[in-house]
């Protein structure tokens, strides 16, 4: 059994939205603007208008924080919203009844309704279909072209993302919740 997380060295996101669309194709969720489980906002601008360039803007990739301790799970009425072997918060459509409890109930806004099957979807890290087939990368990370995202088992010392939040300063969003989220923002 694995924890697994994500840290994110958001100041090389260039905003190119190749992890939007392999996540996107990876997962099968529809092209529409309105359904993300990943995404990519402008965190902060520099200056004062119409004196702001594209290098002053900062992104920042954001997603389902992956909480420890997941609101989204506490307000689920039909345990639709689940912990699976490796900690990862994900979503039994069976179980979905659209209450919304769970979009409503997350402080990040990571939640949404998949129109394919009417039933609330986030992001899964790849769990079923690319860490059921034993491989050690999520979609968005494979696809990343400046290396933002490093994704991997928080339990093994020797991981590249153990290794990595050993060595550098972080930040978590919203930690002052106590959702104890499993995404990194390097600093």
């Amino acid at each position: 059994m694995a924890t697994y997380g994500m840290a994110l060295d958001y100041k090389n996101c260039i905003n190119c939205k190749a992890c939007e669309v392999a996540c996107k194709k990876e997962n099968g969720v529809q092209l529409g603007a309105d359904q993300f489980r990943i995404w990519v906002g402008v965190k902060e601008e520099e200056g004062q208008f119409p004196n702001i360039s594209i290098a002053s803007q900062a992104y920042q990739p954001s997603q389902c924080q992956q909480c420890s301790n997941a609101p989204c799970k506490e307000v689920c009425p039909t345990s639709a919203t689940y912990y699976d072997e490796n900690g990862v918060v994900r979503v039994d459509v069976d179980r979905c009844i659209l209450c919304t409890y769970c979009i409503n109930a997350c402080p990040y806004d990571a939640r949404f309704i998949d129109d394919r099957t009417w039933t609330v979807d986030k992001c899964n890290f790849c769990s079923p279909t690319r860490l059921a087939s034993g491989e050690t990368t999520t979609a968005c990370q494979a696809t990343c072209p400046t290396k933002v995202r490093v994704f991997g088992d928080m339990d093994d010392p020797l991981s590249e993302i153990s290794q990595l939040l050993s060595r550098r300063e972080y930040k978590q969003v919203k930690a002052h919740l106590g959702t104890r989220p499993k995404l990194f923002y390097l600093l």
